[in-house]
């Protein structure tokens, strides 16, 4: 399975109301998408959202990642988010990692996206480690009933 861990910090609080349509809007698409095997949000301190999807290959991945409305909101992450960064790796069990696991790949492997207004956490790969208590998250589980190990 691939797995996907991606870190968004939103610049400014007039961003959100876009950020939080958007993101409700690839979550319904990623819960239809082929190969999706299951996946996890997680809302953290100042305006930073996490999200972690298994997928049975990278051309599922990667399949979402250009189409709909996940498609579409990623230009408008260049301007909103001052923090972007991304990781992807195999992993042989089947089971989606936890926040922590997630977390550690992101902190060692993990590739900046572009962002106009770098914050300087950004500019110097800092990550902050993901607020797990109290923890303000989602499972997400495929609309096919096909489903990861927790």
């Amino acid at each position: 399975m691939v797995v996907s861990v991606t870190r968004l910090r939103v610049r400014c609080w007039r961003h959100i109301p876009g950020f939080m349509w958007y993101t409700f809007a690839s979550q319904r698409q990623v819960v239809r998408a082929a190969g999706f095997c299951g996946g996890r949000l997680l809302i953290d301190t100042r305006r930073t959202f996490w999200t972690l999807t298994g997928w049975e290959d990278e051309r599922a991945m990667k399949s979402f990642r250009g189409a709909g409305a996940h498609a579409r909101v990623m230009p408008r992450l260049f301007d909103w988010c001052d923090e972007a960064a991304y990781a992807h790796w195999t992993v042989s069990d089947g089971d989606l990692p936890d926040w922590l696991q997630a977390y550690e790949h992101l902190s060692g492997e993990g590739r900046l996206s572009r962002v106009a207004h770098p914050s300087n956490d950004h500019l110097e790969r800092r990550f902050s480690k993901p607020r797990l208590q109290p923890l303000i998250g989602q499972d997400i589980s495929p609309v096919s009933g096909k489903k990861v190990a927790a």
